[in-house]
Parts: structure tokens; sequence; C-alpha cells
């Protein structure tokens, strides 16, 4: 059993409501309560107040946390990782700033490749330990659950390593911890000249085993002109939904060549980077209310283009962000700096900035039923920021301003 903590004295609690993805002008809607109170009750919410009000139950709590009347949101959600890798990608700096680009680097040996060798090389409990590591900065910067995709082993062997990793880190640590296999991430030295064979070593193998030994809920493939065409990922992730696994894409990062009407067509979960989307993409990701989940800081750190993330939200697509954390395209798990780059580079407002990396955010992954939303009967996640409000939050940029979090009724 839970201790039941009432969290009180907020000076401004702000959160979208319902189970369901936020788009369009939807999306800026906030629910905002003044000097609010939270009781959490065996790790659920059981009652909000506000105006002073305390709940009924309040006496009952067996910690009482005082937020001094400062800001609180529901925790944070990161819906795209890439947590668990060997080695590390400083090397390629050099290379970029002399003009290398992603594919330059990739087609080189470097890149995901690079990253492949390094994890293969990397026994369980190595990769255990630095991912638990990366996860409790994230709890520290008020992240209370994130998606985590495989993807750096490439082969039988060390992707489904990878995955046993997120399997016992969701058993074994507070993080909500969503796992996708994303074995299609990039052509393995050993089938490069033969991405065919590969993806139906992954078709005919992987998957299945993937699937029947529950390591993940999701399959992601890197639909691009470097990986995966449309006719590749089409059938690798009609493969994963013939097998159970819900479906996401990394589209139209670096050429719209169709993964964004993949995940229309597919009615994929999420469609992922798009920062060149055309219209038409646009239009099917609408029509199947798939969740655009956005990387701005990947386009940071690779000098690129941002996202087009007003005009996605004109065509009412909802809109997450996310942080991208991996090795060598975004080696930062900072969600509050990604909120800063929502604000400041894509032109959204403090309320969709909120609604993005909650509501829609626990939508990308499934759980929009579970936590995403401070609500009677979500789950007790929850954070006491060092500010007032919202657009603070969004304004200050570099300082980790999470002060107490909150994850299932327990103070982390």
């Amino acid at each position: 059993m839970k201790q039941d903590i009432l969290v009180k004295n907020i000076g401004l609690l702000q959160t979208p409501s319902g189970d369901h993805a936020r788009g369009g002008s939807a999306q800026a809607e906030n629910i905002k309560l003044k000097n609010a109170a939270v009781l959490i009750i065996d790790g659920t919410i059981e009652e909000i107040t506000w105006d002073g009000q305390l709940p009924i139950k309040a006496g009952e709590a067996g910690l009482v946390l005082d937020a001094e009347g400062n800001f609180a949101t529901p925790g944070l959600v990161d819906a795209h990782t890439h947590l668990v890798f060997g080695g590390y990608r400083q090397n390629e700096i050099p290379l970029r700033l002399k003009g290398a680009s992603y594919t330059d680097i990739l087609q080189a040996g470097g890149g995901i490749l690079s990253t492949s060798k390094k994890t293969r090389e990397t026994g369980f409990d190595e990769l255990y330990d630095k991912s638990a590591a990366f996860l409790d900065e994230m709890l520290a910067l008020g992240v209370t659950a994130c998606e985590a995709k495989s993807g750096y082993g490439l082969d039988f062997e060390n992707e489904i390593k990878q995955l046993k990793v997120l399997s016992k880190l969701n058993a074994e640590h507070p993080m909500d911890i969503i796992p996708t296999y994303m074995g299609a991430h990039a052509v393995p030295w050993e089938y490069l000249g033969r991405t065919d064979e590969y993806v139906n070593l992954m078709c005919g193998k992987v998957i299945p085993y993937v699937a029947e030994n529950k390591l993940a809920e999701y399959c992601d493939v890197f639909c691009e002109d470097s990986a995966f065409d449309a006719t590749q990922s089409r059938k690798y992730l009609l493969r994963a939904r013939e097998c159970g696994l819900g479906l996401k894409i990394h589209a139209d990062e670096i050429k719209a060549i169709g993964g964004a009407n993949l995940a229309g067509e597919l009615a994929a979960t999420s469609a992922e980077h798009l920062i060149a989307i055309d219209g038409a993409g646009m239009a099917t990701l609408a029509e199947a209310g798939t969740v655009a989940v956005l990387l701005p800081g990947t386009s940071f750190y690779l000098g690129k283009n941002y996202a087009p993330a007003r005009k996605m939200m004109e065509f009412k697509i909802p809109v997450a962000l996310a942080s991208d954390f991996n090795p060598g395209s975004c080696p930062s798990l900072n969600l509050q700096l990604v909120m800063n780059m929502g604000y400041l580079k894509y032109g959204m407002t403090p309320e969709e900035v909120l609604t993005a990396v909650t509501l829609n955010a626990a939508c990308a992954v499934g759980r929009g039923h579970s936590f995403g939303t401070l609500e009677k009967g979500k789950q007790g996640d929850l954070v006491i920021w060092d500010a007032k409000d919202m657009e603070t939050l969004c304004y200050r940029f570099g300082s980790n301003l999470a002060l107490q979090v909150v994850k299932k009724g327990e103070l982390v």
C-alpha cells in the first residue's frame, strides 16, 4: 500500500483534461485552479480542490507536502527517447562543424552504426546502470513517464538485450517506461546493400519474438532515403500490427518520401520528427488522428530547420513535444529545454506547450487514460515548480525549475 499524500498551498494548478489527444484550438484548453490542493490515495488522485479548500479526506494523508504557493502541473511525459545505448558520439562534432551532414556521417560508418557497434559490445548490466542514471536525471527534471526505443542492436540478440534492459528498468525504477522495438533504425553493416533481407529478418524472426514475449508495446521504423523506403516501412509495420504491436514512424525528418502519408494510411499512434512534412502528409495525419511528436532539440543540435508546428496545428493535428534523447543527434534529455523551444521556435503558447508535454505526449504512447492530466482517477504524477505560472516555465531556460516531483503518490 502506497502512502497517501496531500499536496496543499498550490498557488496555481494548471492541467489539460480528458484522455484523448487535443488538436487545433483545443490544444490550448487548460484548466487553471488557484490556491489548489491535490489528495492522492494509493497512488491515484482522489480529489482536487481550489480556492483554499482542502479535500474532504485530507486528514487521512500520511504525508503533507506544502507547495508554498508555487506552480503545479502534471508530471511531464517524454514521448520519444533512445534511452539504452553504448558509448557516446562526441567525436562527430568536429565533422559537423566542417559541414558533414547526418547522412554523410552515417555513410562513413558513424552515426547509428557507430552506436550499434558500441551497444553490441556493452554488457547488460552496464547498459542497465547507465540507463537507470538517465532515468534518475529525467525524474529530477520533472519527467515521470517516457517512451524508450531499441534500435542500436540491429540484430536479434542485441535488440532483445536492449528491450530486456527496459523491461527490468520498468519493473525496478519509479519511471513509467513504454518500450518500442525499433530494429528498423538503420541497416546494419552485415546487411548493407541487402536491406530487403534485413527487413525479412525483422518481420520473420524479431518482431514475432518481441510481441510473443511482451518486450515492446510499439514498433517504429526510420522511413527515410538513408534507411527504409515507404514500401519496406509498410511491410515492417504491417507485420508489427499483425503481431499486436502499436505503430510509430520516424517520418519526413530529412525528406518527405511518404512517411507521414504511411502513418496516416496505417493510423499509426504517432508520427515523429516531421521536419520536412508537406501538406498532403499533414492532411493524412489529421484524418487519422495520429499524434505528431516533434523534436526541436534535434533541430537545434543539428542546426536544421524546425518542424512546422503551427501549420500542423492549423490542420488540427495533435502536437506533442519530446526530447529525442540519443547519443548522436540530441544528447540531451532535458524536456524543460524542449518546452522553451516549443515556445520560442515553434511559436506555441504556454498552454499548448503544456498539453504537448503532458496529455498529447501520454496519448502518443497509449497512456492518455492513465496519466498526462491532473484529474480524479488518474495516476498521482505531479510536479511543483520554482515558478508562479506556465509562462515562467516557457520563459526561463537552462535551469532546472522542478522543486518537487511526485510519482504515483510518492515523493521521488
